[in-house]
This record gives structure tokens, sequence and C-alpha cells, in this order.
């Protein structure tokens, strides 16, 4: 069983002054993809973190503030895109062509 907290939902009770949260979604031909990978990568590349994208295409990571890299990988094919966070909510697309 994967340790990924379920994704999607509400950030509630999240303090956004206080928390890096990096967000967004998966899509591929104008349709989210669900059941994708989404890693996390820091500045050097490294792998940092995975979760699995929800029913509706959604990831969410809490991180650092800093430039990180979002590397999505699904049946349908693969999608990149650096982020460069900071304190809040970063909201992001990844497009699989």
């Amino acid at each position: 069983m994967c340790g990924a907290p379920k994704q999607g939902g509400s950030l509630a009770g999240v303090d956004l002054s206080t928390q890096t949260v990096i967000q967004g979604s998966v899509w591929h031909d104008g349709a989210p993809v669900a059941g994708a990978y989404v890693r996390l990568l820091d500045a050097t590349d490294e792998f940092t973190a995975e979760v699995v994208t929800s029913p509706e295409g959604e990831f969410r990571f809490f991180a650092a503030p800093g430039r990180w890299t979002l590397r999505t990988l699904a049946p349908v094919g693969r999608a990149e895109r650096p982020v460069d966070a900071e304190v809040g909510l970063n909201e992001t697309t990844l497009a699989i062509d």
C-alpha cells in the first residue's frame, strides 16, 4: 500500500502563510489523467517524493520554498515542468502531449 495521502480535496486547516504547497493536475487530450505518477525532484534532479493522481488527475506536495521539477509518468506518456515554489499555494498543470 502506498503511504501517499489521498490527493485532491480541500486545504482547509492548512496555514498557507507558513506552508509551501505545490498542487495541480495532469491532463492528456483534454481530459484529466487518473493514476499517473507525479514525482517531485529537487534543484539537483534528486528524487524527493512521489504521489499518484486522483480520479480527477489532481496531485499535491508539501515542500520547502525553492526550485523544483515535477515529472509525471503515465501509460499515455510523460511530461516535466519546473516550478519555483514560494510559501503559499503554487498551482500548475502538467500536460502530456
